[in-house]
Formats: structure tokens, sequence, C-alpha cells
């Protein structure tokens, strides 16, 4: 008997995967654990075992394709043997290895056709997710517009977010048979609603339709144009990124801190004794360290809102922003505030390399709760972050300026670093997220008093 390959469930938060690619093609013998194929989440790229030793009987999907976790993507089997019962709906038509014997014909199971249109077979409502339900219930979606894409038509998280993007499309109204003809001919148009009942459009609401404009000269040239599919982690920055901004309430507040201290202490280290194991330790390590001694002063910033729902964290669980080829990724360091110096850079290094390698853990990118990111090294003087829900704040770090500063009687220039802080103000007032600011600012001006905290 076939035994399926399903897609893996890699964390709570991930609801599909896209097929990289096939390693092993329909045919082909495999080995128990051995590669079938490549999948990434919205977070890491990974890779798909067999189940059983045999032969590639069929891939149900293709490269490029999206599949929900816990759907079958292949069998696996001896030669001849059917695969017609692994086959989920929405699969590509891709054939067998070999011809497989026609299935016997059954009755179609009771409920099956409801299933198939996303509904639940023994009480005939919705199937949906409980996040796909809750996004849609705060957005006052209408779920029954939806075509979901989940298992057995399931309406999931990513379908609500793609119909809160896209405009929803217009309920066409019913048109009269004489109409229609007329319609088919070209000449007439027809309105938006009919004089008939419900709107139906009558032959008498046709307008005669209007000349096509003349066709003017072609701006672009097709040889010009790249078209690129958003998908994979770009689609899902595009979709979490406008949902940040149409959940929440996001006011950010601009400060900067005297880098001098940072800029020095980063100097001693630099020349410090190799085998410390510090010369490796950046500004930005400095500066994780910093937020990681001073937020638990701060607990509503280190917090989590969700289902009207505040959890505030006695440990820092710090975030923060990596770029890589395949997009921004954001690892977490666990339990920062309980982490030296030293620890904090060997573990930023170990994420940072992760992701850029494509190798991190899904573990790795959940759970935390407060992100720092820092556009400093481009040059950047200041921007807004853009919050990472259902987080409640972030910090931007932007470049080193020279700031000019009364110091009694003379003006001097003193190295400054721009501070940028977001908070989602429907659960963080402007007070609490100011003053994180000035503790923060005040910290990194005397950075080594805060290593003995």
């Amino acid at each position: 008997m076939a035994t399926a390959v399903i897609m893996p469930k890699q964390g709570q938060s991930v609801e599909s995967c896209l097929i990289v690619s096939w390693k092993k093609n329909v045919g082909d013998a495999v080995a128990e654990g051995e590669t079938l194929c490549e999948v990434e989440t919205d977070k890491a790229l990974l890779e798909v075992e067999s189940p059983v030793a045999g032969s590639v009987l069929a891939h149900f999907f293709n490269p490029g394709d999206e599949v929900p976790v816990l759907t079958p993507i292949a069998a696996v089997g001896e030669p001849g043997e059917s695969t017609q019962d692994l086959r989920p709906a929405g699969a590509a038509a891709a054939e067998p290895a070999s011809p497989a014997p026609a299935p016997a014909a059954t009755s179609e199971p009771a409920g099956a056709s409801s299933l198939a249109k996303g509904f639940d077979g023994d009480e005939g409502r919705l199937a949906v997710s409980p996040r796909a339900r809750h996004l849609a219930t705060g957005q006052n979606l209408d779920l029954a517009a939806l075509a979901g894409t989940g298992p057995h038509g399931r309406i999931i998280e990513r379908d609500v977010r793609a119909a809160l993007v896209s405009p929803q499309p217009v309920r066409q109204p019913a048109v009269t048979p004489l109409a229609r003809t007329m319609l088919a001919t070209g000449a007439f148009e027809a309105p938006v609603r009919g004089s008939g009942v419900s709107g139906r459009i009558m032959a008498e609401d046709l307008n005669t339709a209007r000349p096509a404009p003349a066709a003017g000269p072609v701006a672009v040239v097709e040889a010009d144009v790249e078209i690129i599919p958003v998908k994979g982690i770009r689609k899902v920055i595009a979709e979490r990124m406008l949902a940040s901004l149409q959940t929440t309430a996001q006011l950010t507040l601009n400060a900067s801190a005297d880098a001098r201290a940072l800029q020095n202490y980063r100097q001693r280290l630099k020349t410090s004794r190799e085998a410390l194991g510090l010369q490796g330790v950046t500004i930005n390590d400095l500066l994780l360290f910093a937020v990681s001694r001073m937020l638990p002063q701060f607990p509503a910033l280190n917090a989590l809102y969700a289902e009207q729902q505040i959890s505030q964290y006695r440990h820092v669980h710090l975030a923060f922003a990596v770029d890589t080829p395949r997009g921004l990724m954001v690892p977490v360091i666990r339990r920062a505030d309980s982490l030296s110096l030293r620890q904090i850079s060997q573990e930023s290094r170990r994420l940072a390399a992760a992701c850029l390698e494509g190798t991190i853990a899904p573990e790795d990118l959940n759970g935390g709760t407060f992100t720092v990111t820092n556009l400093g090294s481009f040059g950047i003087e200041s921007f807004t972050p853009v919050l990472n829900p259902p987080q409640v704040a972030i910090l931007g770090v932007s470049s080193i300026q020279l700031k000019p500063v009364q110091v009694e009687s003379e003006v001097q220039f003193i190295p400054h670093l721009g501070l940028s802080l977001t908070i989602n103000h429907q659960v963080v007032d402007g007070a609490p997220g100011a003053k994180f600011l000035q503790t923060l600012a005040e910290g990194l001006a005397q950075f080594e008093l805060l290593l003995a905290l």
C-alpha cells in the first residue's frame, strides 16, 4: 500500500509551506529518511524526508505551490500501486510513475461535498481556523464570501489576510436572456443595476457601447520588465506589514543617546586579549545588551497584545532583525536579560549566520517579546520601525552622527546614536515609551555602569 508524504507542521504559527524543489522525481528509488524535496516556510528553508523506502509514485504539487501543512504532497510505495486515495483536493495533475488500476466505484461518503466546499459536514458551518475567525471578526469581514485554501477548503489565516489586502468582488446583478443576447454582440453596455426585481438588468436598461479608444504607443517594452511573483517569505512579509499597520495604532518616538561611551568601550574590546573572546563584540551587541538590562524596568513594553489580552513577560526574549537574500528575518535571543555581554554576542552571531544560510530552526524565530532593528550601518539618520505584532514595541537604531550640544558656555559636537521607538498606542501610552527611551539613552551614555546590573 502506498504511503503519503505529509507536509510537516513547523511551529504553531505556520499554516502553509512553499515547495521550492523536488530532489526525487516520479519513478526514482528513495530510501527511508532520504530527502524528497525542499520547502520554504515564512521563516526558513527545510527538507522533507521520505517516511519509507520505495519508489516515488507521484508528486501532488509542483515547485512554487504553496501547500497547507499536514497535507499529502507525494506518495511513496511499490511501482504500480494506486495513489488516488492519497491525492488531496487541489493537487497538481501529475502522472504516477506507472499506470495504476482504476479504483472501484464507491458512493460518496456523507458530508464529502460539504467538506470540499469548506463546510463542516456535521453542522453545515463554515470550516474556519480559530486564528482566521479571530482576525475576520476584528476586521468585520464576511467569512462566507471567502474561498478557503486549507485542508478540505478550510478557511485559514492566510485567506483572511489576502481578502483584507485585495478588494472583494462585486456581485453582479441578474440579466434577462434578451439583455444577455444583446450584450454578447458587443454593441451595448450594462449598467451597474437594472430596473427589474432586485436590480435585474432588462433589455431597456442597456446603453449603446462607446467606441474603444485608439490604441496609443506602447510605453514599455516587455523585454524591459521583469515580473517577480510575490511568494514565500516576501509574500508573508508583505501581508504581515500591511496587517501590522491595519490592526495596531502605531506611534513613533525619536531620541538620541551620547555614543562616546559605546565607542570607547567597543575600542577597548577590540584591543582586548583574544583569549577573552570579546574582540568580535559589535556596537549592535552592546545595544542588545543595554536593551536587555533596561527593558525589565518597563514591563509594559516587554509584552504581547492579542485577543484583547496583554501578556507581560518577566524575562526578555529579545528579537533582532537580520537582512537576508530571502527577505527580513527576526530570530530571538531567549532570556537575554540573564545572559552576559559575551553570551549575547555569541548568540546573535549564531542566529544571524543561521538566517543567512537558511538553516535557522523555526523555534528560533518565534516567541520574541521585543524587537530591535538596526539600520545604522547603512547611514540612516532616522526611520519609523513597523511593529511586529503581537509585540507592542520595537526599537529602531540609526547611525551615529555629530550633534551640537551646549556644554557650559560653549557648543560641542558630540557623537549621538539615533533611537526610534514605535509602540502600539492601543495598550502602551506615550509616557512609558518616552521614559524607556530616556532611561535607555542615559544607560548608553554610561554604558560601563550597565555591566554591574
